[in-house]
């Protein structure tokens, strides 16, 4: 065979380095190992990246949209416009979900410009729809809430395919005056756009994109690093000899760096392409994503498809990078020859000790301090970080004294597995501590992060135990536009089997307190008395349904005055005002009203509907927001920490299994291979299952103190969704572990290597 030589034929001896590359990959000890970690790796990081530009691609394209379709005011005086839309934005919600617009229009003079995603103006009375919206309240029959149904509204005229929207054109009409907005087109390309008309609730509800892009680095990018580090330096001891023999051989740092790329490029390549695979998929269809119910848009994505498109192959690149640059890094003491001593790492033991005690500080400490004071939150942080330092220590010393434990037993009933698992367990604590310490800080960061996201919707949570205690019993009806007392006596004749009554602020001058009106029937259904005359009862009353809407009217004055009033009398008190009435309906038997039935009635009466909740609901809807964000939280976090258990059960198995040639002898030793099984057990399994039980538990302590008002917003599926997915890492991986282990032993030979 005719020699090579770089000056003589460098392509051919590049191929032949790459070649040389890939076989080592394929037998090495740990090669099946790292050939996983590399295409995870790869696949993890392009999709993170990928998720950078989709989050990206989707705020861009969602405001594109919305300017888009924001309305255009008039240069000049009215009568100078030739063609003008009437144009008033309002808001509903469906049941437990955020709130949407209701957009009424009316076509006013000339050639009424339509909002973007209609084709055609609805009949008087009628309303247009998005799909998202139909879809989404389907149960509350919101195809017939405004009025029959004309259509739905176009792509075009939405910020994404998921958007709630509703154009409602009046019965009657609107008139060109306040609150009503004059409109003579749409988008930058009719003239000066109108901050603050445009539809849709997106821009106050989303979060800023940068918090967004701050969420993808931290839970998705930095696990995908650590898993691109880990999967570099498995299988590094036989990398590390092979080197030395390249160099001795006279092999220069680009021969040992094409001989790196040859093994790292086929599981590189692999996990770049199942990447570009989704990639492609997201960009040409519309992908909804688990848990969080997100539809993300292609039509977003397919402006950035190139961007989206190479972050598989930036993976690509980069994990070849970082796999060349661990192989040319000087290793320490990679020159000598003798074996490394391992230590027992007192330093673990002293560390394990404080760790009850920074759970302690971050769990109760918080209590010797006032509420919202700086003092409360700096030693609830001061625990959580001593706790984060501590506790892969105390696993990792509690892993060492149950290997004590598995010693003892292996030898007193002579089982060998149990005892080689033993050993091997209490000689390397501070192997363990490093596995488990990823997985336990991010169980810990998640938490945290849930937990204060849920602090910011207080009132969201005080709103929801109001909905706990009376339910929908009492509903509040908040009539919208210029309603008559005619029309007002109409909608409380027509709501089925209830009673109403009003609940009045001070007026002023000698009234101090707050009135109650309504007739005998429904003062008496809320366990009042009937007077003839204006009557006080102090005190809160017996009533819960009525307390809720005094605590949620007037939380200050207990103090209620009773006044009896006829059906045409409350109708003219209930007329929309600026004085703070509110009107309440309720059943006389308790039983919930159908919210969805009176939004309905509302609006065959009222020109725009009313707002009709049970007290404090607002502050619950205006909270979706922040439970919809914690949702992302939990997304991001669960994907995390499946990345970071897979990264530190990887680092162990390959550890274990470049420790396996030695174990072999024992299959001959033992009579059985049991002994591989029970090993990986507590070399792999072990860690990850104390770290996700025992991480996931005290998670979950640490946040406690942050809930508001004792309700938690780390619920217990989210406990067991954790928990869960780190023990099914560790299964999968020890499983894979004692049958590579076992692979190997089958091969051994006496005398061999």
């Amino acid at each position: 065979m005719r020699a090579v030589t770089p000056s003589g034929d460098a392509p051919e001896l590049a191929r032949r380095l790459l070649a040389i590359g890939r076989v080592a990959g394929r037998r090495a000890e740990a090669g099946g190992v790292r050939f996983v970690a590399l295409f995870l790796a790869t696949l993890v990081l392009a999709l993170s990246l990928g998720s950078l530009v989709a989050v990206h691609a989707v705020y861009a394209g969602k405001e594109e949209r919305r300017t888009a379709r924001t309305p255009v005011a008039p240069d000049g005086a009215l009568e100078h416009a030739a063609d003008v839309t009437l144009w008033l934005v309002g808001s509903d919600s469906l049941d437990g979900e955020r709130r949407f617009s209701v957009v009424y229009v009316a076509p006013h003079k000339g050639n009424a410009p339509l909002p973007p995603g209609l084709d055609r103006w609805p009949a008087p009375g009628e309303a247009v729809l998005s799909p998202a919206l139909r879809r989404a309240g389907a149960g509350e029959d919101i195809d017939h809430r405004y009025g029959p149904l004309a259509g739905t509204i176009g792509e075009e005229g939405l910020d994404e395919p998921s958007e709630w929207l509703a154009y409602v054109r009046p019965r009657d009409g609107l008139r060109p005056e306040r609150p009503n907005s004059v409109v003579t087109g749409f988008g930058p390309a009719a003239g000066r756009v109108v901050a603050g008309l445009e539809p849709g609730s997106g821009r106050v509800d989303d979060k800023p994109e940068g918090m967004f892009q701050a969420a993808v680095l931290g839970m998705l990018v930095l696990p995908a690093v650590a898993l691109l580090v880990v999967a570099a330096r498995t299988g590094a001891h036989a990398r590390d000899r092979r080197t030395a023999l390249v160099a001795a051989l006279g092999g220069r740092r680009l021969d040992r760096a094409l001989i790196a790329t040859g093994e790292a490029g086929p599981p590189a390549a692999l996990g770049a392409v199942v990447a570009a695979a989704a990639v492609t998929a997201a960009v040409l269809h519309d992908v909804r994503l688990p848990y969080t119910g997100y539809v993300l848009s292609s039509s977003h994505l397919r402006p950035y498809g190139w961007a989206a498109v190479l972050a598989p192959l930036a993976a690509f690149l980069i994990v070849l990078a970082t796999v060349v640059l661990a192989d040319l890094a000087p290793r320490r003491g990679a020159s000598g020859t003798r074996p490394r001593g391992t230590s027992r790492t007192p330093w673990l033991s002293r560390l394990a000790v404080l760790c009850p005690l920074a759970i302690i500080l971050a769990v109760r400490g918080p209590d010797l301090f006032a509420a919202d004071t700086v003092l409360r939150t700096l030693t609830s942080w001061a625990g959580i970080a001593g706790t984060i330092l501590t506790l892969p220590a105390a696993i990792a010393t509690i892993t060492a004294k149950t290997g004590n434990l598995l010693t003892r037993r292996g030898r007193s009933h002579g089982l060998p597995g149990t005892l080689v698992a033993g050993r091997r367990t209490s000689a390397h604590p501070g192997g363990t501590a490093r596995l488990v310490t990823g997985v336990s800080i991010a169980l810990i960061v998640l938490m945290q992060a849930i937990a204060w996201q849920g602090l910011f919707g207080t009132q969201a949570t005080e709103a929801r135990q109001t909905l706990d205690r009376i339910g929908r019993s009492l509903v509040t009806v908040g009539a919208r536009g210029d309603v008559s007392a005619s029309a007002m006596a109409a909608f409380l004749a027509k709501a089925p089997a209830t009673e109403a009554v009003l609940l009045a602020p001070p007026a002023g001058g000698k009234e101090k307190h707050l009135t109650l009106y309504g007739n005998c029937a429904a003062l008496t259904s809320l366990h009042l008395p009937c007077p003839a005359h204006e009557t006080r009862v102090n005190g809160l009353p017996a009533d819960p349904r009525l307390r809720e809407l005094i605590r949620w009217t007037s939380p200050m004055d207990p103090t209620l005055l009773i006044r009896r009033t006829d059906d045409r009398r409350l109708a003219e008190l209930a007329a929309p005002d600026d004085t703070g009435r509110a009107l309440a309906l309720l059943r006389p038997d308790g039983e919930p009203l159908s919210v969805p039935a009176l939004k309905q009635l509302s609006y065959e009466v009222f020109p725009r509907g009313a707002a009709v909740r049970a007290p404090g609901e607002s502050k619950l809807t205006a909270g979706v927001p922040n439970r919809d964000q914690g949702r992302w939280s939990a997304l991001f976090g669960m994907v995390g920490i499946a990345v970071l258990a897979t990264t530190a059960g990887l680092s162990a198995m390959a550890e274990f299994l470049r420790q396996g040639r030695a174990l072999a002898p024992l299959s001959v030793l033992t009579g059985g291979l049991r002994v591989f099984r029970t090993t990986a057990a507590w070399s792999v399994l072990l860690p990850l299952a104390l770290a996700g039980t025992v991480g996931t538990a005290i998670a979950a302590a640490l946040a406690a103190p942050v809930s508001a008002d004792g309700e938690s917003s780390i619920t217990g599926g989210l406990l067991l969704s954790t928990a869960g997915v780190v023990l099914v890492v560790g299964l999968l991986l020890w499983v894979w572990a004692s049958r590579v282990a076992i692979r190997q032993a089958r091969t051994w030979r006496p005398g061999g290597d």
